[in-house]
């Protein structure tokens, strides 16, 4: 029963779903079309990487149209709903009020809900064993360990994308300052220069 239970914590995975990170070019929209089934519950996350203030707009609609989750110039948020009709639902990331900022956007949109890990897990009456308890617990680990990668791997990238800015400023300001510093010093010679020369040219006339 132990190894069984252990061949169960393997094979059991989270909700189905995808994860994407797509580019979001400025004033442009993208919509995203998944088919669902009445009754299954789906979860949408999404988190702004890279570009401007870091915010996009987003929405979520039912197959009627039905607009259920809405949201204007967003970092990061989470919607999870049950799906009330069977059809495709459609949801959209919009980075039309920005006129020069490129986005980047990763969104996890997962489906359904987690399958239980032992077999008659949903609808036994005992209390679990202490083999099963190790499972369940572990199983909830895993799943955290998995929820953090996902948050450090998303800051990593932000952080990244930062410091290559940064760095890119201060390239550009250091080029800046050598042909400032560059014009100045020519500048001053070619004052200098004059001033022997307004010297030289009136020691000739006072010589004649």
């Amino acid at each position: 029963r132990a190894l069984c239970a252990l061949l169960w914590l393997l094979q059991a995975g989270r909700a189905g779903g995808a994860e994407l990170t797509f580019e979001l070019p400025d004033s442009a929209r993208q919509c995203f079309h998944e088919p669902l089934q009445r009754g299954l519950r789906f979860t949408l996350d999404f988190q702004v990487i890279t570009g401007g203030h870091y915010d996009v707009d987003c929405s979520v609609e039912d197959p009627n149209g039905k607009t259920l989750y809405q949201e204007a110039k967003k970092q990061y948020d989470s919607f999870t709903h049950r799906a009330e009709v069977t059809g495709v639902y459609t949801f959209c990331f919009s980075n039309e009020f920005s006129t020069f900022s490129h986005k980047t956007v990763y969104f996890d949109f997962q489906v359904g809900d987690e399958p239980p890990i032992l077999p008659d897990m949903s609808h036994r009456v005992t209390a679990l064993t202490q083999m099963e308890s190790a499972c369940v617990t572990i199983h909830e680990a895993l799943n955290s360990v998995i929820d953090s990668q996902t948050h450090y791997r998303l800051r990593e990238a932000q952080d990244r994308i930062r410091a290559e800015e940064l760095n890119n400023h201060v390239s550009y300001w250091s080029v800046g300052e050598t042909l400032l510093l560059l014009v100045v010093s020519v500048s001053q010679v070619m004052l200098l220069k004059s001033f022997f020369t307004e010297t030289r040219a009136t020691a000739g006339v006072v010589s004649t």
